[in-house]
């Protein structure tokens, strides 16, 4: 089993589309025609993204680190070497949530900042977070 894509209901397809484009490197794969609509596929390597036609708004602004609700996705996330240069790279397009915050009581170096995409889907964007060893076995197994 290997990871496949995160769906995106879109308001808009063409200004998510660009969101991700442009400040996050992904690049459009496949569209996919519907007739009345279509489905818009974007990569980054292994990573996609599914972006799908959506007339409405948000039920709920989500905030912070995104919804708390069971059966919601609560963010997206992504890595970068400095949560300062994209944050100077996106200037004003960052509707910036929650952060950065610095969690070295954890991780040294571990830094992270929230932002909504044009949609108000929380996203993520972390620099220095590695995992812990000590939860893995010999065999590369997950304890915990």
């Amino acid at each position: 089993m290997r990871w496949s894509h995160v769906g995106l209901n879109c308001t808009d397809q063409k200004t998510t589309e660009e969101f991700y484009t442009r400040y996050f490197g992904f690049a459009r794969a496949r569209v996919v025609d519907l007739g009345d609509s279509q489905i818009v596929f974007l990569r980054k390597g292994d990573a996609y993204l599914e972006l799908f036609p959506a007339g409405a708004e948000p039920a709920r602004q989500a905030e912070n680190d995104g919804p708390p609700a069971p059966g919601r996705i609560r963010h997206l996330a992504f890595q970068t070497d400095s949560v300062d240069a994209f944050l100077a790279a996106i200037g004003d397009a960052a509707d910036v949530t929650l952060g950065p915050l610095a969690f070295d009581d954890f991780i040294c170096g571990w830094r992270t900042v929230w932002l909504r995409d044009p949609d108000g889907v929380i996203v993520e964007v972390s620099q220095g977070y590695t995992d812990d060893d000590s939860s893995h076995d010999k065999d590369g197994a997950q304890h915990g």
